[in-house]
C-alpha cells in the first residue's frame, strides 16, 4: 500500500465513528451502490438489494467504524480496489480495538457484518478466511444476561399509563414540554402492548400503517422480517391515550416545526435537512420529532430506552419489548405454548423456548415466596 496516499491519523486522536458513506475509498463507494441497486425487470438487483433498507444501512454502519480505524489508524487508502482494505493485518487491530470497548458479541456481530459488506461490495474476493475468525469469535460470546432488565408487560403498561395522564393533566408544564412527554410515554405503552420490531414501529403512518376501523386502532404492516403481513389491533384500553396524542399533543409537536424556522437560519437548515430524509412521511408519521419531522430509527430507540429508564429506574431497548411479551406470555398463559410465537410472528417456536424457561423460574419463585408468607402466618408470624 502506497502510504502516501492514506489519510494520516492516529487511534484515539479523536472519538470513535462511523466513516460517513461520502469518506469512503470512492471504489468502494461504487462497490456498495451497485450491491444496493434493485433489480428492474430482466436486471437482477445488487447482492445486497434484497436487504431491508435499515439492513443495509446497518451493514453500512458497520463497515463505516471498519473503514474509520483504518482511518485513525493512518491505514485508510483511498485508491484501494473494491473490498481490497478488509486484509488479515488490518482486520487483526480491528478486533483488539472492539475488544476493548465493546462486549464479546459486539465484536463478533461488526466482524460479520463487516464481512456481509465487504462481500457484496467485492463478490469476486475470497473472504472465508473472515468467516473462519468469525467461527472463533462466535465461541468466545459471552451474552448478558437479560434478566434483570425484564420488566413484565403489565409493569410496561401501568408506568406508561399513568405518566401519560398525568402528564396529560399538568397545568403548570408547558404545551410543548407535555407533548414530547405524552407522546414518549405513548411509545412506551404501545410497544409493550404491540410489540413489533423497532423498524414497523418507528414507520408508523397515520392512515396507512396505522389506522382507525370502527372503534379500533389497527396497524397493518407489510414489510416484516418474517415476511409475512402482520395486522394487529392496538387494545381497546389505549384507544383514548392514543386519540388524545393524535388530537392535542401531536399537533403541537408539529407545530413546533414553525417556531424553528423563526428561530434561525442554523435550526431552518436542520430542520429541511431532517424533512429531506424522508419528506412523504412528514404529515402523517405517526412519531413526531422535536423538528416537527418523522422520529428516525436511532431516535425512537433512545427515546423508548430512556423513558423507560425515568418511569421504572430500568434502561429497557425496544428489543427487550419483545423479551417481556414472550416472558409474560409463558408466565400467566403458559397453557397457550405457542401464544409468544405467535404475538412475536416467530415461524420457529424454539426462539421462545428459553422466555418459557426463564418464566417457570420466575413462576418457582413466586411459588415460594407464597410458601414462605403461609408459613409466617401460620407460625403467628407477621407477614
Amino acid at each position: 500500500m502506497n502510504m502516501a496516499q492514506t489519510r494520516a491519523g492516529s487511534i484515539g486522536a479523536r472519538s470513535v465513528r462511523s466513516l460517513p458513506f461520502k469518506e469512503w475509498p470512492e471504489a468502494d463507494r461504487r462497490g456498495w451502490e451497485v450491491a444496493c441497486r434493485l433489480g428492474q425487470r430482466l436486471t437482477r438487483g445488487g447482492a445486497a438489494s434484497h436487504l431491508a433498507p435499515v439492513t443495509q444501512a446497518d451493514l453500512a454502519n458497520r463497515y463505516g467504524l471498519y473503514l474509520d480505524f483504518l482511518d485513525r489508524s493512518g491505514q485508510l487508502d483511498l485508491t484501494a480496489e473494491a473490498g481490497a482494505l478488509v486484509a488479515p493485518e488490518f482486520i487483526a487491530g480491528f478486533i483488539t480495538e472492539l475488544q476493548n470497548r465493546v462486549s464479546s458479541v459486539t465484536v463478533s456481530r461488526t466482524i460479520y457484518k463487516v464481512r456481509r459488506t465487504a462481500e457484496c461490495i467485492a463478490p469476486g474476493r475470497d473472504f472465508v478466511w473472515l468467516a473462519e475468525i468469525g467461527k472463533d469469535l462466535v465461541l468466545l460470546e459471552r451474552p448478558k444476561d437479560k434478566f434483570d432488565r425484564i420488566v413484565l408487560t403489565e409493569r410496561l403498561l401501568e408506568a406508561a399509563l399513568v405518566s401519560f395522564w398525568e402528564v396529560d393533566s399538568d397545568a403548570e408544564t408547558g404545551p410543548l414540554a407535555r407533548a414530547f412527554a405524552a407522546r414518549n410515554a405513548l411509545m412506551v405503552a404501545l410497544l409493550a402492548a404491540c410489540p413489533i420490531r423497532l423498524k414497523n414501529f418507528t414507520g408508523l403512518q397515520i392512515g396507512g400503517s396505522f389506522r382507525k376501523i370502527g372503534k379500533t386502532w389497527w396497524m397493518f404492516l407489510k414489510d416484516t422480517k418474517s415476511r409475512r403481513p402482520d395486522h394487529r389491533p392496538a387494545p381497546s384500553f389505549l384507544t383514548d391515550a392514543i386519540e388524545r396524542y393524535l388530537d392535542f399533543h401531536r399537533p403541537i409537536l408539529l407545530g413546533n416545526s414553525a417556531d424553528f424556522e423563526r428561530r434561525g437560519k442554523d435550526h431552518q437548515s436542520k430542520r429541511q435537512k431532517s424533512m429531506s430524509v424522508c419528506p412523504a412521511e412528514t404529515t402523517s408519521a405517526l412519531w413526531i420529532s422535536r423538528l416537527g419531522g418523522p422520529l428516525s430509527y436511532g431516535a425512537v430507540e433512545r427515546v423508548i430506552t430512556e423513558t423507560t429508564y425515568r418511569l421504572l429506574g430500568v434502561a429497557i431497548s425496544p428489543h427487550l419489548f419483545r423479551v417481556a411479551a414472550a416472558t409474560t406470555a409463558a408466565l400467566h398463559a403458559g397453557q397457550s405454548p405457542h401464544l409468544g410465537s405467535a404475538l412475536l410472528q416467530h415461524s420457529d417456536r424454539r426462539t421462545t423456548e428459553e422466555h418459557y424457561k426463564r418464566a417457570s423460574s420466575l413462576s418457582v419463585a413466586r411459588d415460594f415466596a407464597k410458601l414462605v408468607r403461609d408459613l409466617s402466618q401460620a407460625n403467628g408470624l407477621k407477614d
